[in-house]
């Protein structure tokens, strides 16, 4: 069964230094048969949460917007790349504005207890976090890792790991960067694997991806 992978980028600055990384981390998951999509949040017209907590009175949300569609392709992805630079020490506005959205999955989760997500399910369903940073310091990402673990557990994906990159101010752009595009194509390979294996010895209910 093929995989699907879906990339979704949060910088507001088109085809930057995330958004390259990212880009060749589709290209090494095509390479290994998946079929991959990229989402650019910055071209999408939506709202932020409103946090009016009707979604803990009632199912769903009560924005509809170009968010809500894309949630659907989110659920049905079996492979979820968050891209966003830093800014600021946090990922950026337009990721946050999505993950803030997701709130009526963290209702229907830990309100109405209606969304639950198997470990067979995790296994079939990876999480990734992609990222670059103009400074050298080596903790410069550890304000986004929190929300992005947030989010795969409210989506339903295991957080399987980090493709990141400091040191921007140094090298000038991502392409002057010594390893991370190969790091890229590498781990986008290395996740289909790991997700097709998991298929093969989960395989997923009828009508579940």
């Amino acid at each position: 069964m093929m995989v699907k992978v879906l990339g979704i980028s949060g910088s507001p600055h088109r085809h930057g230094n995330t958004e390259t990384l990212l880009d060749a981390f589709l290209e090494g998951a095509q390479g290994a048969g998946a079929a991959t999509e990229k989402v650019i949040l910055r071209d999408l017209d939506f709202t932020p949460c409103q946090g009016c907590n009707a979604c803990h009175r009632k199912d769903g949300c009560i924005v509809q917007d170009e968010l809500t569609p894309l949630f659907g392709r989110i659920a049905e992805a079996d492979c979820l790349a968050l891209a966003s630079p830093i800014y600021t020490m946090g990922i950026t506005a337009e990721l946050k504005g999505l993950i803030d959205r997701s709130q009526y999955l963290w209702a229907r989760k830990y309100i109405a207890k209606t969304l639950y997500y198997p470990r067979e399910h995790l296994k079939r369903h990876k999480g990734v976090f992609i990222s670059t940073a103009g400074q050298s310091w080596d903790y410069v990402f550890d304000g986004a890792f929190p929300i992005i673990t947030a989010f795969f557990d409210i989506t339903g994906f295991e957080y399987w790991d980090n493709l990141i990159a400091n040191n921007m101010d140094r090298y000038g752009s991502i392409r002057g960067h010594p390893t991370a595009l190969a790091e890229a194509r590498d781990k986008g390979k290395r996740v289909v694997d790991v997700i097709g294996k998991a298929k093969e010895r989960n395989p997923a209910p009828s009508g579940e991806s």
